[in-house]
């Protein structure tokens, strides 16, 4: 009684200004204990608010329970059982509790914003071991040796705890990065991909599919073989000037006095129309096969050549789908 009677004890504290832990205006934790309010007997508690998908770590209080009352918004309540290795979550909403016993691994998450939750314990002062603390205080070296794990990667895999105690998780720069990268996710899958209108085309040879006209401007022409032009009304010489100048081809009747193409190996698409259908043969008789560069190359199987040399293309003069 005589405690009790003193005029100096203390009867009232405004919780709001004993701040335990600030992770950022909407998270946050305020303590009570009896070394603030000396009236207390052994009981504690915390004035916990969360918003969605914060947590307050994972961890356990070797010397008390905790009682969990939910004040507004709701959470889920996760504890394991030592005696069984069960996880048990329990979703509360306003005036249910969640009740942890003594020495109990557990954990709380926020289910909405502005979830406020009193932690009560049966202790005036509560320990806590907190799971960051077990991660980062621990050796890499015991962890990596007792549980076979690569050093490093256990290394990397924790870097982001740093040497804090999260208390409540994620991290505001954890989250950024998230958001950062669901956002580029999002960008990404917002794109369309290039289809094929006509699907049967896939497996069509490469000279019957109806692909783009597109000729880059630095594919150059290799000189003239001896044989004069072919002069016919069907023959253009305004190709030639066209390739000097970097301008596309505009011709698609290919005659073999005509240039084969120099392709350099940064260009990954053959520089011509492959649906042409040629009105003379591509190689007259006076031509012998073997004078040309090397060896010609089929346009059914155009190939890129990555070791540094050009690649050339030529018709297949044998008019079928290998070239020898």
């Amino acid at each position: 009684m005589e405690f009790y009677s003193n005029p100096n004890r203390q009867y009232f504290l405004d919780l709001n200004q004993q701040r335990l832990f600030t992770r950022n205006d909407e998270n946050y934790i305020n303590r009570l204990g009896r070394d603030v309010l000396d009236t207390l007997g052994d009981v504690s508690l915390l004035d916990i608010y969360l918003s969605t998908g914060r947590v307050v770590e994972p961890h356990y209080h070797p010397n008390a329970a905790e009682l969990v009352y939910c004040i507004s918004g709701s959470a889920v309540v996760s504890l394991i059982n030592p005696f069984t290795n069960e996880r048990k979550d329990i979703t509360i909403t306003p005036g249910e509790v969640a009740n942890i016993p003594k020495g109990w691994w557990h954990w709380e998450e926020a289910s909405e914003d502005q979830t406020h939750l009193i932690a009560i314990f049966d202790a005036p002062y509560p320990e806590y071991i907190l799971g960051s603390d077990i991660l980062t205080k621990t050796p890499v070296d015991v962890w990596a040796h007792t549980y076979c794990l690569d050093p490093d990667t256990f290394s990397e895999a924790i870097a982001p705890i740093g040497n804090e105690s999260i208390v409540i998780g994620p991290t505001d720069a954890c989250v950024q990065n998230r958001e950062n990268r669901n956002a580029v996710t999002a960008e990404q899958e917002s794109i369309p991909e290039t289809t094929i209108s006509n699907p049967d085309q896939l497996n069509q040879p490469i000279s019957q599919q109806t692909l783009p006209q597109y000729t880059p401007a630095n594919i150059q022409p290799l000189g003239y073989h001896a044989q004069q032009p072919n002069t016919s009304a069907n023959q253009s010489h305004e190709w030639e000037n066209q390739q000097h100048q970097g301008h596309p081809e505009v011709q698609s009747n290919w005659h073999s006095s005509q240039q084969p193409y120099l392709l350099y190996p940064q260009m990954n698409q053959v520089g011509t129309n492959l649906n042409f259908q040629p009105q003379q043969p591509m190689y007259p008789n006076s031509i012998a096969y073997n004078e040309y560069p090397q060896q010609p190359r089929n346009y059914d199987r155009p190939a890129n050549n990555f070791n540094g040399g050009p690649v050339y293309y030529y018709p297949n003069p044998k008019g079928n789908n290998d070239s020898e």
